[in-house]
């Protein structure tokens, strides 16, 4: 599918216009797969764009450049059965490219909030990075909505790490209780887990949005027209009494 969209920065894949998708229009019937755009956040260094290419190529350059902008990467990816195309977006994680990046937070599926667990600050920023995601997404059921935790660098000595487990585990008990996993970008530890994690998450998100939608349904053969009276009959007892 091709369209006008420019990307500053890398890019790779089919072009795919970033504006927001139906549910409805996700997954047109079961010959086709359900097509989810995959926003990858965080911190500058945290290894984005290293877990982007990982999953999708299984290649990893340690030696990687900041992200200028916004790139992605598409890969299909299979689960119970089902085909799902990932479009997945890696942003630049400085400040000065936030302006680049926001507009493409808009038809998000998924938000991979990442982090280093040998980078204490990537961690205390996780939760503006998902307040930021939530304002220029536009996302209404932000309590809901499909965010995954990821502490990257897990290949790291235990004298580097500077963020337990149990700190992201109680981040996420107090933030609507995302998955959350540790993965190694470059070992491939949980790569694929946690974009598994991903797809799985939005598959419960849009249950839970298609029961809201059928509960909202009014079956117009059940709701009784209200009683109606004619003018003239309002008249005639009128001059009667």
């Amino acid at each position: 599918m091709s369209g006008s969209n420019r990307v500053l920065g890398r890019g790779g894949g089919s072009r795919i216009a970033s504006g927001s998708t139906p549910v409805a229009q996700k997954r047109l019937n079961n010959s086709k797969n359900a097509l989810l755009k995959v926003v990858i956040l965080g911190n500058g260094g945290v290894g984005k764009s290293c877990l982007m290419n990982r999953f999708v190529s299984n290649h990893f350059d340690q030696h990687t450049f900041h992200t200028i902008g916004v790139e992605f990467l598409n890969k299909d990816l299979e689960i119970n059965g089902e085909t799902y195309t990932l479009q997945i977006w890696d942003t630049a994680g400085q400040e000065r490219f936030k302006s680049l990046r926001t507009p493409f937070y808009r038809g998000s599926d998924v938000c991979l909030i990442t982090y280093a667990v040998n980078d204490g600050n990537s961690f205390k920023d996780v939760s503006m990075w998902c307040k930021e995601f939530l304002k220029y997404a536009d996302v209404k059921e932000g309590s809901s909505f499909p965010f995954i935790l990821v502490g990257n660098k897990a290949d790291v000595s235990e004298g580097e790490r500077q963020v337990t487990q149990e700190e992201a585990q109680n981040w996420c008990k107090e933030n609507g209780n995302p998955p959350f996993v540790e993965t190694s970008a470059k070992n491939a530890s949980n790569v694929e887990l946690a974009f598994r994690l991903a797809v799985e998450r939005w598959t419960k998100f849009e249950e839970k949005l298609d029961r809201h939608y059928e509960n909202e349904v009014v079956d117009l053969r059940s709701v009784k027209p209200p009683e109606r009276v004619s003018c003239c009959m309002s008249a005639t007892a009128s001059s009667e009494e």
